[in-house]
């Protein structure tokens, strides 16, 4: 089935609902997939409800009511047939009412997000370029890439003056200061979290002839660089300065801010917030920030404590179920590491886990960890290089055995 046809699919299953209730992933692809959805539903005067979550069992989808899933559920092959998925991940669910590039052999990591499916089909419900924007989030978020069908709608938003291309600074932040004090995409080795070195560093590139006064950009990222390549990657330190991206219909136009707010609210139990940035509010832009802050604190913390488990190189744990897969990407991404890492925190007598392989590694872990999450009782997937689980904490051992024995070579 085709890309079209599956996103109309689905569309028509909409169409048919009074109401519907709908589920998002709690990471930034997840939001923002939701939320396009959202609204096109809302113009096509159909009602719904909007819940954020980590994970979605068929236990939550009771009665009759119609479900829509975003960014979830293609993993799953125990959900009921009538629920709609829109989705990138590896597919194990059956039913009817799937839009997912995997099935129309188009590559889930790294050519369309589960918000770029959304999207799709949002312009199967009506006219809905003007959520173009909104597909970036989930790109970014995902660490995808601008190629096949992620550049087709990203062209086709330019074309329509739904996102300007600039140069710049790619790091989130309210201030200079910020932006490279909760440094977590990339994380920079000595800098992040460092507020009286971030001082140093901007004071020293403090250019009195520019108007403003402000820092000399040249001067500053060679400061960085000198200050955090001892052990932060070459790639990481490239990704501070690039492409960056306004997004010209949204309430925080900065796509790569947009971005970060909206997976640090959804992460921390606040998707709401973010959802509702996504549906174009501006009234918790300050909340949303500040929530955002604090979650990335969180993370630079994590990292600088970050040990091995004893005799388990590659495995750790972390405080904080909010923390681990920011604390993976990290640790895969930027700290130079070379293996395989699997990343997991504890919460409520369950773990959450988040493994990751380098760029470039020969593995597709996404199989893997769904194979020793369905053996250790609970439920996990992914993509190839990025993937999760969640299973009962008193497995932990069984699992951790068995990815080692598995990725040791």
């Amino acid at each position: 089935m085709s890309l079209e046809t599956a996103a109309e699919t689905v569309a028509e299953q909409i169409k048919r609902q009074g109401f519907v209730e709908v589920f998002a992933h709690h990471d930034a692809d997840g939001i923002a997939a939701a939320s396009i959805l959202c609204h096109a539903m809302l113009r096509a005067g159909i009602r719904f409800r909007l819940r954020v979550r980590p994970e979605v069992k068929a236990s939550d989808l009771t009665g009759d009511a119609a479900y829509l899933l975003c960014d979830l559920g293609s993993g799953r092959d125990d959900l009921p047939k009538t629920t709609m998925v829109v989705d990138h991940h590896l597919v194990r669910f059956e039913g009817e009412f799937i839009a997912n590039p995997r099935l129309a052999g188009i590559d889930g990591d790294r050519e369309l997000t589960a918000a770029g499916m959304a999207y799709y089909v949002a312009q199967a419900l009506g006219d809905n370029r003007d959520l173009a924007g909104l597909v970036i989030p989930g790109i970014l978020g995902d660490g995808q890439e601008f190629v096949g069908k992620n550049i087709e709608i990203f062209n086709d938003a330019i074309a329509n003056g739904i996102i300007v291309p600039d140069r710049g600074l790619l790091l989130p932040g309210r201030d200079m200061t910020e932006r490279w004090y909760m440094a977590t995409s990339p994380y920079l080795d000595g800098v992040s979290g460092n507020e009286p070195l971030i001082a140093d560093i901007l004071d020293a590139a403090h250019d009195t002839r520019q108007e403003g006064n402000g820092p000399r950009l040249d001067t500053l990222l060679s400061r960085v660089v000198l200050a955090s390549a001892k052990g932060t990657s070459a790639g990481s330190l490239f990704s501070t300065y690039g492409d960056t991206l306004h997004l010209q219909r949204e309430v925080i136009e900065d796509a790569h801010a947009l971005a970060a707010v909206i997976d640090a609210c959804g992460k921390t139990g606040n998707g709401e917030i973010g959802a509702t940035l996504c549906l174009r509010s501006s009234h918790g832009i300050e909340q949303a920030w500040e929530i955002t802050r604090q979650h990335r604190m969180n993370i630079i913390e994590a990292v600088k404590t970050a040990r091995p488990l004893d005799g388990s190189p590659g495995i750790f744990e972390v405080q904080g179920i909010t923390i681990a897969s920011d604390v993976a990407d990290i640790l895969v991404r930027d700290l130079l590491q070379t293996r395989p890492v699997l990343v997991y925190a504890q919460g409520n007598g369950r773990c959450h886990i988040s493994a990751r392989c380098p760029s470039g590694a020969k593995a597709d872990i996404g199989p893997l960890m769904q194979r020793l999450a369905d053996a250790c009782g609970g439920s996990g997937g992914g993509h190839v290089l990025r993937a999760g689980a969640t299973i009962p904490c008193d497995r932990i051992e069984m699992f951790t055995k068995g990815w080692q024995e598995a990725t040791a070579s």
